[in-house]
């Protein structure tokens, strides 16, 4: 059984984010072990099992959730069953990991924040990018005052040829919830939130656009097409989202779009005292000193253990002292309000208030 010290985790989805998981956690060693893997396609849980030395594979989520030697559950498989994974898994008194979008709609979103708050249990999102050094850089300035008021923001992913696996769960709506708004919006959103100091969104006046997934343009690499599948999701959306401060955040996200862009995510903060400016891996501070315009480049820490590894360690932590993680089920929840409120802002032509009532 091993060190009875060690938190013991369960993975649900032995695909390629599910990988990532293996590749994390396991350099945790010390304070962590997946003990059981299970997948839909249960050869591919074998062939992981092997390749990382787990004792043993469940022949079904349930199965899994159901073992009473694991503490903690990771959800790493299609959005459409998130949500009821998650409370299965809350149920049986574990705690939770779930991987972005945390519901398939806001719906979703609320009942695993109630099965959370009845079980007590930790649920966190797995929101890699709040981790990078970049935001977190950005991050302890913005908490030092550097920035003073973030007024509004402005963030978004525009990927010109990125449509990825055409006709599979990527892009059916029933099984995603949605294109690149759900898929890459909802990390611009939380990177957003996070560097605002989380305000309350109360807000939201959005469009989508489809103009190239339809038509078979704009594929990307990531994931195999099915040619015989559907696609029913958008390949844009834009939406501004206004918070109860009075605070704005500007929303832009594309899989495919006709632009000059390198396809990196970004956000553009601006405060009363200074701005900030992430790209990629690239930032800048920004400010006014004797009446000029200052730009201050900002450079990586020399060792950076990795995003992944300090949202892990995080999750880790969580489970042991019980504090709540900083991309909680509220978090998880603000995203999946936001994006259903878009998609009916594009739908009504109106502006849409957020219903936060459980």
């Amino acid at each position: 059984m091993g060190n009875s010290n060690k938190v013991r985790i369960g993975l649900i989805g032995a695909g390629n984010i599910g990988n990532v998981h293996l590749q994390e956690f396991g350099k945790l060693a010390e304070i962590c072990e997946i003990v059981a893997i299970t997948d839909t396609y249960l050869p591919l849980a074998e062939a992981r099992a092997q390749q990382y030395g787990i004792e043993s594979v469940a022949p079904t989520p349930q199965a899994l959730i159901e073992r009473l030697d694991i503490d903690a559950v990771i959800v790493a498989v299609p959005n459409q069953s998130h949500a009821s994974l998650t409370i299965s898994a809350l149920e049986h008194g574990k705690h939770v990991l779930v991987e972005k979008p945390m519901g398939l709609d806001s719906a979703a979103a609320k009942d695993i924040v109630r099965a959370q708050q009845k079980s007590g249990k930790t649920v966190m999102v797995a929101h890699q990018m709040r981790w990078e050094w970049l935001p977190q850089l950005v991050k302890s300035q913005i908490d030092r005052g550097e920035l003073g008021h973030i007024y509004t923001a402005k963030t978004g992913w525009y990927r010109r040829k990125g449509i990825p696996g055409w006709g599979t769960w990527f892009t059916q709506h029933g099984q995603s919830g949605g294109g690149p708004l759900i898929d890459i919006g909802v990390h611009m959103l939380d990177l957003a939130f996070y560097l605002m100091g989380e305000p309350k969104p109360v807000s939201v006046y959005g469009s989508t656009y489809a103009e190239f997934g339809p038509r078979k343009k704009g594929i990307g690499s990531w994931g195999k097409p099915d040619w015989n599948g559907i696609y029913d999701v958008e390949d844009l959306a834009t939406a501004i989202i206004k918070m109860e401060d009075g605070s704005s955040l500007t929303l832009e996200v594309s899989w495919a779009v006709h632009m000059d862009t390198d396809s990196t995510p970004f956000v553009h903060l601006m405060g009363s005292e200074g701005g900030a400016f992430l790209k990629g891996n690239e930032g800048k501070f920004l400010t006014e000193r004797f009446d000029q315009p200052v730009d201050i480049p900002l450079i990586a820490p020399i060792e950076d253990e990795g995003a992944r590894v300090k949202l892990s360690r995080h999750f880790i932590d969580c489970v042991v002292t019980g504090q709540t993680p900083i991309t909680s089920a509220e978090t998880g929840l603000r995203s999946n309000l936001i994006i259903d409120a878009i998609y009916e802002s594009s739908r009504t032509g109106g502006e849409v208030k957020l219903d936060w009532s459980l």
